[in-house]
């Protein structure tokens, strides 16, 4: 069994398409089934950012089931919500929680009308492996830059801040390259925002073990950043991946400077 703990073991992802036949992220999903510590890990997939998307469903079992050697058990909290019983017992059987993309803001709402967040901060203490992407990314921080507006009106590229579960005291941006739109609204956002951003381009990630830090990537060039104020000026450090974890307390300190 994983060892307890009050601190998070987390993988949150940035992007990348994840429903096709080779999945762009298999060397960052790959260290999350690493983490759990066991072989034939049980992963429970929260498609609930999607709607319960049946095809995303398809793909994370194909993926993490066939591919990477885990038992994948979808949680549908659209389609088939269960009782409060049986949504307690399989977020406590967990050993990687591992959340979609999509609506975050949906999501959240949701999770806090089920008591699915405080399902959650139990796996995370008991030491649960947390992880997902995009909106399954944002989820595990403060607070996210979120295009949740764009669900209910197509149009709309407004970004929105959601408040996410709080493990990491920082915002998260995911599509940080993919979306170009993200940059001027992160800009914008961290203004009146406390403390600092992190964000990641598509096929990077933030591994966080306890209270150190690494950045990873799945594809050669992706890149995470470090977005914040100070003195009147905008930073946008760039964090390239790097196989060594440092101090997350410097990370998320933005009077702290960061190596290269």
């Amino acid at each position: 069994m994983p060892v307890k703990s009050s601190a998070p073991r987390l993988v949150a992802i940035g992007g990348g398409r994840v429903r096709t036949a080779t999945p762009q992220t298999t060397e960052i999903d790959r260290e999350i089934v690493r983490l759990a510590g066991r072989r034939w890990p049980r992963l429970l997939f929260l498609p609930t950012a999607s709607l319960d998307a049946a095809d995303y469903c398809a793909a994370i079992i194909r993926h993490f089931g066939g591919t990477l050697g885990c038992r994948v058990d979808p949680l549908l909290l659209y389609r088939d919500r269960p009782g409060p019983r049986e949504l307690a017992a399989r977020i406590a059987a967990a050993d990687v929680v591992y959340v979609g993309g999509g609506n975050t803001l949906r999501m959240m709402r949701l999770w806090r009308q089920l008591g699915v967040d405080r399902l959650l901060d139990a796996a995370r203490r008991r030491g649960a492996v947390l992880s997902g992407l995009s909106a399954g990314a944002i989820c595990w921080f403060r607070a996210g830059n979120s295009d949740a507006r764009k669900f209910s009106n197509p149009g709309d590229r407004t970004l929105i801040r959601v408040r996410g579960l709080g493990y990491i005291d920082a915002t998260a941006c995911p599509h940080y390259d993919s979306e170009h739109h993200r940059r001027a609204a992160l800009k914008a956002m961290m203004r009146t925002t406390a403390g600092v951003a992190i964000a990641l381009e598509d096929c990077a990630a933030i591994e966080i073990v306890d209270d150190r830090y690494r950045i990873l990537a799945s594809r050669r060039g992706a890149r995470a950043y470090r977005a914040y104020w100070r003195g009147g000026l905008y930073h946008n450090d760039e964090l390239p991946p790097h196989e060594d974890f440092r101090r997350l307390a410097d990370l998320l300190d933005k009077n702290t400077d960061q190596e290269t």
